[in-house]
């Protein structure tokens, strides 16, 4: 069951599952093409640079009260994300609109998920927290469960914005200035965390039916067997509705989800934390779907240590590594090969194949023939046995292909986090969820452009979180911790208007684009996470993607669907 209905807390299924149908953005994302296609905002345009947007609203839209949906209802809703600072969701899709990313810098907190539990296997059971379940739907369903913890490091300091950079300019005209051009910025507001809620968004305690919203569908009944959604007869488009109810329904664990779905009980399941010999059972039905997961699997390297300093180094490091066999060896087929940082399907761009002769030339031409006097790689990693198992292989690599040895050094999620925040690595192991289909948030959710530890400061010093490796999530469960002052650092400080922070601090290059990711290589992609789902052939229109945000409003029932006849039936 979700925790709240509240977009601010919509990072994960269920509740990102639920939002997306009863809540309407500026945008949305297309299922099935992930194009971004017309919401509340009729049409947009930006100014030449990128860095300022300008969204229509459709006038004809509605809150389910019979409201207006108006361009002011998005200026309150997104002071109230800037507002609630850490308490919510995906805060660091804030950080490049002007005021509103003072919630992702003041905090120094960087969305950078762990990926250690996958949308198909858990990669350590132990570790999984008890509550883990599955998340399904008799009508449909979507959910990614890809664990969620924080980690955090400050980079270079810019100004901290005091002018917050959304205004309605009329009732139907919303401006958005940002910090870092953004082609893509109508793709990053398709993400529910953006979708508006109405008035001062207090009614979120429980999880209330009465809650005023603005989607194709509205909450009818919230139910210990499950939610129930109607089709909203407020909604602006609703004669393309053709689903007239949708019940989400949780389930104890991937084997009763099963048993419901074989059974008629339910018509769709997602979230389902499959065993590998299911997964292998399930695979040759027309139900079973496996899909890309957009969540990365990366070594970061530490640039400003020699010899990572040398892009012929990096480069090297990361097309002598195997990752087909990584994927299929060590993971059992649970995730699939990254040969370059986004999961999408361009087939023009770069990819990091692996290419043992030009590594060993590289290598060669850094200074290093044959790997000699090459120091010894320190990779860090998290206490998770995938994870080292996934490192001594890539040592492996390494040792035959270039002659490079590799210290596999484990530490918990606090000290990793302490080690990446203070560059106290070589190497480290990080993961990425790349919740949308911006590509300049994404490269951001990667590499993250924050406010660096200032050398003044103002004494208030705020809490600072790291997720756990040890625990981890289902839905929107995240467990946190203190990261401890590091012996000697000056800490970062919330500031309010009055009181900014003085830094000085030498310029960063921020990477927006996966080119420059690619061309520079400041890190190592290793491999993309999977999500699995089962879904009735008479559902129509239910679309999984990379994304795994199916559209309800997309889906139909095929009421004239027959099952294939064998040979000879009649």
């Amino acid at each position: 069951m979700p925790k709240s209905f509240d977009p601010a807390h919509a990072s994960a299924p269920p509740e990102s599952d639920i939002v997306r149908a009863v809540y309407e953005g500026l945008t949305d994302t297309d299922s099935k093409t992930l194009e971004v296609v017309p919401a509340a905002a009729v049409e947009w345009k930006s100014s030449n640079d990128f860095k300022t947007w300008t969204f229509n609203l459709r006038k004809d839209a509605r809150w389910s009260n019979g409201e207006p949906v108006r361009a002011q209802d998005f200026v309150r809703s997104w002071k109230r994300l800037a507002a609630m600072g850490e308490k919510i969701s995906s805060r660091g899709l804030l950080q490049n609109i002007v005021g509103l990313n003072r919630a992702a810098e003041d905090s120094l907190i960087i969305e950078s998920e762990e990926l250690n539990v996958f949308s198909g296997q858990s990669l350590n059971q132990e570790e999984l927290p008890a509550d883990n379940q599955i998340n399904s739907n008799s009508n449909v369903a979507a959910a990614p469960p890809v664990a969620a913890p924080t980690i955090q490091k400050p980079v270079d300091a810019k100004p901290i914005e005091s002018k917050l950079g959304v205004e309605a300019i009329d009732d139907f005209t919303l401006k958005v200035s940002l910090v870092n051009p953004d082609k893509d910025f109508p793709a990053l507001v398709a993400h529910p965390i953006f979708r508006p809620v109405f008035g001062d968004g207090k009614n979120y305690e429980k999880l209330n039916t009465d809650v005023v919203t603005n989607g194709a569908f509205r909450i009818q009944s919230v139910a210990p067997d499950g939610i129930t959604l109607n089709r909203a007869e407020n909604y602006w488009n609703k004669e393309s509705v053709e689903l007239e109810r949708v019940r989400f329904v949780p389930t104890e664990n991937a084997e009763k989800a099963l048993q419901a779905y074989r059974a008629g009980e339910v018509d769709a399941v997602t979230n389902a934390d499959f065993k590998p010999l299911a997964l292998k059972l399930l695979t040759p039905y027309e139900d079973f779907r496996r899909t890309t997961y957009s969540a990365l699997n990366f070594y970061e390297f530490n640039k400003k240590k020699p010899p990572f300093d040398d892009r012929r180094v990096r480069e090297a490091l990361t097309i002598s590594i195997e990752r087909e066999r990584l994927t299929e060896d060590d993971m059992d087929g649970a995730s699939l090969p990254a040969l370059s940082f986004l999961p999408s399907e361009k087939t023009n761009k770069k990819q990091l194949v692996q290419d043992t002769p030009r590594a060993k030339m590289l290598l060669t031409e850094s200074g290093f023939p044959g790997g000699a006097n090459f120091p010894v790689v320190k990779l860090l990693v998290n206490r998770n046995n995938m994870q080292q198992r996934i490192a001594r292989s890539v040592a492996k690599m390494w040792k035959r292909n270039l002659n490079v040895e590799t210290e596999i050094v484990v530490k918990d999620s606090a000290e990793i986090a302490a080690a990446w925040t203070t560059d106290e690595f070589s190497l480290l192991r990080r993961g990425a969820v790349l919740a949308t289909g911006d590509e300049t948030a994404n490269m951001l959710a990667i590499f993250p452009s924050q406010v660096k530890l200032p050398i003044e400061t103002s004494t208030k010093t705020p809490e600072q979180t790291v997720g756990q490796d040890e625990n981890k999530i289902a839905g929107s469960s995240v467990t946190t911790t203190e990261i401890p002052k590091v012996e000697g650092e000056k800490q970062a400080t919330a500031v309010g208007d009055d009181n900014l922070m003085t830094a000085t601090s030498e310029a960063v290059e921020v990477i927006l684009t996966e080119e420059q990711a690619l061309n520079e290589l400041p890190a190592i992609p290793l491999y993309f996470a999977t999500s699995y789902s089962l879904v009735k052939p008479y559902i129509q229109g239910f679309d999984t993607n990379i994304l795994d945000a199916p559209s309800l409003k997309d889906v139909r029932i095929d009421n004239n669907w027959q099952p294939k006849m064998a040979k000879g039936e009649s």
